[in-house]
């Protein structure tokens, strides 16, 4: 497999999730800006909606959109424990989590990294953003260390991904305890930091 990302991107979530399992994979990093790989392919030709993640499967077929991503790469290893049993409330749960991060908290951070986006436009997503940050503190005040209870999931994975980003946009973690001790729990796991290693986010 490989998998086409950008640094410190929501393809981070994926990347992560790859290592979780073990799993053997290329990486090939992308210029979203010039839509060229590193090897100099045309990104478009290989995802025309010109976003990461793209995820190429040994059989050459390609996956798009990281929330179909995650539960694949979950899916084909399930003794990794990373999604539920397909049919369950339990994985209906983890979808429940893994969309509204996807259409709410990283929608919301989109004026942040649009060229065009005005003053205005970035000061009311810091607002957004927050309304959405408070879902999950609250999510996290009984105290679970992961969105699903005890254990890690790919919803984990997205979630630490985005949230991240509330750093370099001047947002902050501080407003939410519970959710920066998610994130410095995340951040410990040591397959979090190879894949953030590998993508030059960490020394």
């Amino acid at each position: 497999m490989k998998l086409y990302y950008k640094p410190g991107a929501c393809s981070l979530a994926s990347h992560i999730v790859l290592r979780e399992i073990g799993e053997d994979f290329e990486l090939e990093s992308v210029d979203t800006n010039t839509q060229k790989t590193e090897t100099g392919a045309d990104f478009t030709q290989i995802n025309p909606k010109g976003y990461v993640p793209v995820l190429r499967l040994d059989g050459g077929q390609v996956l798009t959109e990281g929330v179909a991503v995650l539960q694949y790469i979950a899916d084909q290893h399930p003794e990794a424990g990373l999604a539920p049993k397909p049919g369950t409330l339990e994985r209906a749960r983890l979808q429940e989590h893994l969309n509204f991060v996807s259409s709410e908290l990283h929608k919301a951070f989109g004026p942040f990294f649009s060229s065009s986006a005005s003053d205005e436009e970035k000061q009311a997503a810091k607002g957004n953003v927050r309304r959405k940050m408070d879902h999950f503190e609250s999510i996290f005040s009984d105290g679970r260390k992961y969105l699903l209870g005890g254990e890690f999931s790919v919803s984990d994975a997205y979630f630490f991904v985005v949230a991240s980003w509330a750093e370099p946009t001047g947002i902050g973690l501080d407003k939410w305890p519970n959710v920066a001790a998610f994130s410095a729990r995340v951040a410990g796991r040591e397959k979090v930091q190879d894949a953030m290693r590998a993508e030059g986010l960490l020394n």
